[in-house]
């Protein structure tokens, strides 16, 4: 998944920090979702949004 994606899906970037217990500027800095956080998401959303190694960051 996007950064974008991701954005899009939980309405705005304070969401989505808040979902993933990060802030507001963690979320900011990722040029790419961290691997790791895009399983996280996923599981989040039941699946809505995929985790991709293409759209990762290592």
């Amino acid at each position: 998944m996007t950064k974008s994606q991701a954005i899009k899906h939980f309405g705005s970037i304070s969401a989505l920090a808040k979902a993933l217990s990060v802030t507001y500027e963690a979320v900011r800095q990722w040029e790419v979702v961290p691997e790791l956080r895009q399983y996280q998401i996923e599981r989040i959303t039941k699946g809505a949004l995929k985790a991709s190694q293409q759209d990762a960051a290592a």
